[in-house]
């Protein structure tokens, strides 16, 4: 019996440990999903402006480059060159977008990777919104 008493023991012990590393697994991997831009790639992305509404930010992004898993808010993105990107969803979805020079596209937000698959560098504006739109 003591050896049983030991190994169920032992077991919850083990049980417990691994529900523990599940949970931080979860936050880390959570926190890298949205992990700010600026973080991720600041010699991609600039600030050009940021207050309590908005934060503007100036985005370059060379042939072949990718940029890694990160997030934006709801956004704004005014494209100033022609441009192929793919952009790969955290849930794996790959979507082909070809952006044209004065542009303007709108995003709920998303977290993504991007990668510029196309022959031509990247010039965009991108406005990210702090607070909520207004229904008008």
């Amino acid at each position: 019996m003591i050896s049983l008493r030991a190994s169920t023991s032992g077991g919850r012990r083990f049980a417990i440990v691994g529900a523990l590393a599940t949970v931080v697994l979860c936050v880390v991997g959570t926190q890298a999903l949205t992990q700010d831009i600026m973080k991720v790639s600041p010699e991609t992305h600039s600030v050009l402006l940021e207050n309590a509404q908005v934060r503007v930010l100036s985005v370059v992004i060379k042939p072949g480059e990718e940029i890694g898993m990160h997030s934006h808010p709801a956004n704004v993105a005014y494209y100033m060159t022609d441009a192929t990107l793919k952009i790969t969803g955290a849930d794996g979805k790959v979507e082909t977008r070809s952006a044209k020079a004065g542009m303007a596209a709108w995003s709920d937000g998303a977290v993504h990777t991007v990668k510029n698959v196309g022959t031509t560098e990247l010039r965009e504006v991108q406005i990210e919104l702090k607070t909520p739109a207004q229904a008008k």
